[in-house]
C-alpha cells in the first residue's frame, strides 16, 4: 500500500470515529442549551468568523442568551446574559473554576502550573495567595508607585518634547506599549527595556519578547482550531503545535534569563524577583524556578498589552468626545489645580476620570470572552444541562452592549456611572475565584497616565478627523489603527522640569 493510500484509509476511518463520536455525544446529552446545526468533523467551526465575540453575539441574538456550539469535538456553552453570568460565580463558582486543557498552556505555560492555566485546587490555592500576599497585595502596589510616576513622566516629557508650544502630531499606541511594558518589568526585574537610557541588546531583547506575546495571544483563548480538532492535531494543521513549542521555547529564554540575572547580583532589593529568589531560599520545594517563571509570565501577559490597549481606547473615546475632556479638565482644576502635576494620592477624589475609565472598559474590555472556563461536574446554566468538562464562555462584550441592561448601550456616556447600580453591572475584569487579580493596578497605572495627559496637553483630532474604533482580532480587545493625535503642551507641564 502506498503512502497516499495509507493517508486516505486513516482519513476516512478517522473521519467515521469521529462522526460516531458526535453522534454519541449528540444522542448522550439530554436539555444541552440551542445551537446551529452541526456539522460531522468541524462541528460548528464553519460558523466562527472574526472577531468570535461578534460572532457569538449574532448566535445569541438567533437561538438565546445561552447557547451551545461543538470546536470540533468539544462542546462549548456561551453565556451572554449578565444574571446567568453572576450565578455562574456565585452558585456555580467552585464548578466553573478549572481551566481547558489547550496547547498554550502546555507548552507556554509550564505544563499548566500558572496561574492563568492550572485547574482549581490545592496548587490554584497557593498560587493565588503568593499572588495577592506576595506580588499583589496593596502594600507592594504602593511601594511601585514611584516607578508608575516615574515611567508616566517619562512619556509626558517625551511628547512634550515632540510637540512643544504648538501643535503637533504624535503616535500613542507604541508609546503607552513601551511605558506600560517598562513599568511591569521595573516592578519585575528594577529594568527599564524600552528608552533613549537603554541598551539596545535589551531593547531587541524585549521587542521579540513582545512579538512573542502578540502571536500567543492569537492563538489564545477560543482562537486555535488545533485545540478542537485531534486530527488537526495529528496533521499539524498550519505547523500551529510548532508555532506554539517555539513560543513556549523562546519565553522560558527570556525568563530564564531575567532569573539568572537578579540570581547573580551581590544584593536583593524590593523588586518582585528578588521578593521571589529570598521565598525560594527559604522554601525551595514550592518556590521551584518554574512556579517563579510562571508568575512573572503571568505578571508581563496581564499587566502589559491589557493595560497599554485600555488606555489606548479611553484616549481614543476622550479624543472622539471633546465635551469628555472638558469635564475631565474642570474636574483637575478643581481637585488638583494648576500649580502642581496630579499625583496617584488625587485619584480617589477624580470620580469623572473613574466614569470615563469604566464607560471605556465597558464598551471596549480588553479581554471580550474573558479566559476559558471548564466545568468539574455536570452544572445547570440558563436552566440547560451542562455536561462535564464543557468548555464554558462568558461574552462580556455583548453582556456590556446589551440593550435590556444598559440605556444606550453602544454610546459612549461616562455619567452613566453616577446611577447607582450601574457599576455592579460592569464585569470587564470578571467575577468569583477567577476574577484578575491585577485590577487594582491597572487602573492606578491607566488612571494616573491619563490624568496626566490632560491636565499636561491640550489635544485634537488629526486632520483624519474622528478615531477610527475599529478592533483587531484576537485574544485581547486591540484597535486595528495606530492611535494618533494633534497635542500641544500646558503651562502646567513646567512643573515637571523644575
Amino acid at each position: 500500500m502506498g503512502f497516499l493510500s495509507f493517508f486516505f484509509y486513516s482519513l476516512f476511518y478517522l473521519s467515521i470515529f469521529f462522526i460516531m463520536r458526535l453522534l454519541f455525544k449528540s444522542r448522550k446529552f439530554n436539555n444541552l442549551p440551542p445551537g446551529p446545526f452541526s456539522l460531522p468533523i468541524i462541528g460548528d467551526l464553519h460558523h466562527l468568523k472574526r472577531p468570535l465575540h461578534r460572532t457569538f453575539k449574532g448566535l445569541t441574538e438567533k437561538y438565546g442568551d445561552v447557547i451551545s456550539l461543538w470546536f470540533g469535538s468539544r462542546l462549548v456553552v456561551v453565556v451572554s446574559s449578565l444574571s446567568e453570568f453572576q450565578q455562574c460565580f456565585t452558585k456555580n463558582d467552585v464548578v466553573l473554576a478549572n481551566r481547558p486543557k489547550f496547547l498554550s498552556g502546555k507548552y507556554i505555560f509550564y505544563d499548566y502550573t500558572t496561574l492563568g492555566s492550572t485547574s482549581y485546587g490545592e496548587h490554584w490555592r497557593n498560587l493565588r495567595r503568593i499572588t495577592s500576599l506576595d506580588v499583589l497585595s496593596n502594600h507592594r502596589i504602593n511601594n511601585f508607585a514611584g516607578i508608575r510616576r516615574d515611567e508616566t513622566q517619562r512619556l509626558i516629557t517625551k511628547l512634550a518634547e515632540d510637540s512643544s508650544t504648538d501643535f503637533a502630531e504624535v503616535e500613542l499606541t507604541f508609546r503607552f506599549f513601551d511605558m506600560t511594558f517598562n513599568n511591569i518589568m521595573r516592578m519585575i526585574s528594577g529594568k527599564r527595556y524600552y528608552g533613549e537610557d537603554c541598551d539596545m541588546s535589551d531593547i531587541q531583547e524585549a521587542s521579540q519578547f513582545r512579538d512573542m506575546v502578540a502571536q500567543l495571544l492569537q492563538l489564545s483563548g477560543a482562537n486555535n482550531k488545533t485545540d478542537f480538532m485531534p486530527l488537526l492535531k495529528f496533521l499539524d494543521f498550519k505547523s500551529l503545535e510548532k508555532k506554539v513549542k517555539h513560543i513556549g521555547e523562546k519565553c522560558d529564554e527570556f525568563l530564564i534569563g531575567l532569573l539568572e540575572e537578579q540570581r547573580n547580583k551581590k544584593e536583593r532589593t524590593n523588586i518582585m524577583i528578588d521578593h521571589l529568589l529570598n521565598m525560594q531560599e527559604s522554601q525551595p520545594e514550592y518556590y521551584t524556578d518554574q512556579i517563579i517563571k510562571g508568575l512573572v509570565l503571568a505578571m508581563l501577559l496581564a499587566g502589559t498589552d491589557t493595560t497599554a490597549g485600555t488606555l489606548e481606547w479611553s484616549m481614543s473615546n476622550i479624543l472622539n468626545h471633546p465635551e469628555v475632556l472638558k469635564k475631565i479638565r474642570d474636574e483637575l482644576d478643581t481637585h488638583v489645580g494648576e500649580h502642581r502635576l496630579v499625583d496617584e494620592s488625587d485619584l480617589p477624589k477624580l470620580t469623572y476620570l473613574k466614569n470615563v475609565i469604566n464607560e471605556t472598559l465597558r464598551l471596549y474590555p480588553p479581554a471580550p470572552l474573558l479566559l476559558p472556563h471548564s466545568n468539574s461536574e455536570v452544572c445547570i446554566i440558563g436552566g440547560y444541562k451542562v455536561p462535564q468538562d464543557t468548555i464554558v464562555l462568558m461574552n462580556v462584550w455583548a453582556i456590556q452592549r446589551d440593550p435590556k441592561l444598559w440605556s444606550e448601550a453602544t454610546t459612549f456616556k461616562p455619567e452613566r456611572f453616577d446611577k447607582k447600580g450601574e457599576l455592579e453591572k460592569l464585569i470587564a475584569f470578571g467575577i468569583g475565584r477567577r476574577a484578575c487579580p491585577g485590577e487594582t493596578l491597572a487602573m492606578r497605572a491607566i488612571s494616573m497616565t491619563l490624568a496626566l495627559l490632560v491636565q499636561c496637553f491640550d489635544w485634537e483630532l488629526t486632520s483624519d478627523g474622528k478615531i477610527d474604533m475599529v478592533e483587531q482580532d484576537g485574544f485581547a480587545l486591540k484597535k486595528s489603527v495606530p492611535l494618533k493625535a494633534m497635542c500641544k503642551t500646558r503651562p502646567v507641564i513646567n512643573k515637571l522640569f523644575k
